[in-house]
């Protein structure tokens, strides 16, 4: 056209020539516009689909408010989206009629414990897909990888199985790489666990790292990071996280800064020190030059409610001085984590615990610890109060009949305290014991829910109902309905829209995967399609579980996982690294 234009400025020598030109372009441009209207619209569309979704209400993942649309997915990506009807004439392998639906990004569990389940289940995650999830992130404390002789010392069969593969320099690449040529019905991705750097320079002994450990933890860090990790991933209640000081996370964490990793938390206290350890936190964020993200953000134990406002406040306030902070959480007032986080730490040094609870002196002294009313690790018995702890994964046949019960009910039973019942039984049990423990509160949760950067993840692994033993935390099938269903449908704690971003693109921003988390064409089709009437979660702590309700359907790469509420048996995941 501009070309056209400089032509019409060169022929000046008479007014003929200029209309004769301007007439010829005009009727060229005529006859281009009539050729062009005279072509069938959906010409281009013809056969270029493998999915089309329409008619739903698009929740985009920003936050936007919804709208109707229809959806086009080619390949792994989704290739269009029009309004409502703008694709009824395209031909596609697949239409999925969307009326009355929410049309949404695919959910990120920011904080997964699926390893197991991918490794040495069938990878179907059952329970996250038939919740909305298409990607999760593993990583919390410890990782399968880096691997080498000192992560290894003292692991039982079924984790030197799942660990020993994945020694060498580029471990948690092959890490990573198998958990994708195995099959996974979700996408999954890492940080690395802060736990694991420590055990492959140190072990599991106390004490501070020599320069030389700290240099194989940072040497270990950054061929992580080389691999894709997401950042370093603390645990700082469980031994041997919690025998690494602020000094030597810092350092750690100081080597991916370049990488643009994320230092994310389970603190060293979400109780007593609640506050000081969001300083830490913080803390260790400012001197490594990285952002912080904090697992789980609660105040534990009905003596810190009040504390929540308070911890609150200081993320903002860090927020507003500029500092990178931002958090997560579940939609429960219950945690669940091994039984023996009851113990002291110091008696699990060296990986020695099961002796140290078989000597009857160190018995003695573990026994004192476990019994003081403050301490300066975290009790999560004293915090939940025996009446408020589940007791849950028995083995043991003679045992099973205790599954469910509190611990202050297996205490009576056994005519003992409760601190005497859970060495018993985890001796008993060879520390595989796990514990539900109900230490948050409901007013806290719903404040929670409101910041906006808040998160959501479960702090769960993956299940499959029909195979599942034993009982577990509900929020490994219901998270993310019971969030869409209890509190935006019945409470209106949260927007629709405001919910989906903080499950989607609020993570995907957060872990710098910039091709996932909105539906966008050139995005990944990683898609969820359920009914805002009837989304909720079924899984109960007594009857856990159940799946959940009103997920209709879940592509992930577009491929459907979930179709008509059923999972179809694809496992389509594919492994995802920071910034790729």
């Amino acid at each position: 056209m501009r070309d056209d234009q400089d032509t019409q400025l060169r022929i000046t020598s008479t007014e003929t020539m200029r209309i004769s030109f301007s007439t010829a372009f005009v009727a060229t441009f005529v006859l281009l516009s009539a050729c062009a209207s005279a072509r069938p619209r959906s010409a281009p569309d013809a056969g270029a689909y493998d999915v089309i979704i329409t008619g739903g209400r698009i929740v985009d993942g920003t936050g936007n408010p919804w709208y109707y649309g229809d959806v086009a997915i080619r390949g792994d990506r989704v290739a269009r989206i029009a309004p409502r009807g703008g694709l009824a004439t395209a031909n596609a392998r697949i239409r999925i009629d969307a009326a009355g639906l929410v049309v949404a990004p695919g959910f990120i569990d920011i904080q997964s414990h699926s390893r197991s389940a991918f490794l040495t289940g069938d990878g179907r995650v059952v329970s996250k897909v038939t919740q909305g999830i298409t990607t999760e992130i593993l990583g919390e404390g410890s990782t399968n990888a880096p691997a080498n002789d000192l992560t290894l010392l003292g692991a039982d069969s079924t984790l030197l199985r799942l660990h020993a593969p994945f020694r060498g320099p580029r471990g948690f690449d092959a890490w990573l790489r198998a958990l994708e040529t195995r099959g996974t019905s979700t996408n999954v991705g890492s940080f690395v666990g802060a736990s694991t750097i420590r055990m492959y320079a140190k072990g599991m002994s106390e004490g501070p790292a020599s320069p030389a450990e700290l240099d194989t933890m940072r040497a270990a860090m950054t061929r992580a990071m080389e691999d894709g990790a997401f950042g370093l991933a603390s645990a700082l209640i469980y031994p041997p996280g919690v025998f690494a000081s602020t000094d030597e996370l810092v350092e750690v964490a100081r080597v991916m800064a370049p990488f643009g990793g994320v230092y994310i938390t389970h603190m060293r206290s979400e109780a007593d020190q609640l506050l000081e350890a969001i300083d830490e936190a913080l803390a260790i964020g400012r001197r490594a030059g990285v952002p912080v993200e904090i697992y789980h953000l609660k105040a534990a134990g009905k003596r810190n409610w009040h504390k929540a406002p308070l911890a609150i406040a200081k993320i903002d306030s860090a927020r507003r001085a500029g500092q990178d902070v931002a958090a997560d959480m579940y939609a429960y007032v219950a945690g669940a984590t091994d039984l023996s986080s009851c113990l002291p730490p110091w008696a699990s040094a060296d990986g020695k615990l099961l002796d140290n609870l078989r000597d009857s002196a160190m018995r003695a002294r573990i026994h004192a610890d476990a019994s003081r009313e403050y301490t300066e690790w975290e009790s999560l018995c004293r915090l939940a109060t025996p009446e408020g702890v589940m007791v849950v994964s028995f083995a043991r046949e003679e045992n099973k009949a205790l599954e469910g019960m509190r611990l202050s009910e297996i205490a009576t039973r056994r005519g003992t305290d409760w601190v005497s019942a859970v060495i018993d039984l985890t001796l008993e049990e060879e520390d595989k014991l796990g514990g539900i423990f109900f230490i948050a509160s409901e007013d806290n949760l719903t404040l929670q829910m409101r910041q906006p950067w808040m998160k959501f993840g479960t702090d769960a692994g993956g299940q499959d109902p029909e195979r599942a033993r034993g009982m577990t935390h509900p929020r490994a099938y219901g998270n993310y309905t019971r969030a869409l269903g209890r509190y935006v449908r019945e409470q209106g704690v949260m927007s629709l829209e405001e919910a989906v971003r903080k499950m989607t693109s609020a993570v995907a921003t957060r872990l710098s995967l910039y091709d996932r988390g909105m539906l966008r064409p050139g995005m990944f089709a990683d898609i969820v399609v359920f009914d805002p009437a009837t989304i909720l979660d079924r899984a109960t702590y007594e009857r856990p579980h159940q799946l959940s309700d009103g997920v209709r359907h879940l592509l992930v790469n577009g491929v459907a996982v979930v179709s008509d509420g059923r999972h179809t048996g694809a496992t389509p995941g594919r492994a995802v690294r920071r910034g790729r």
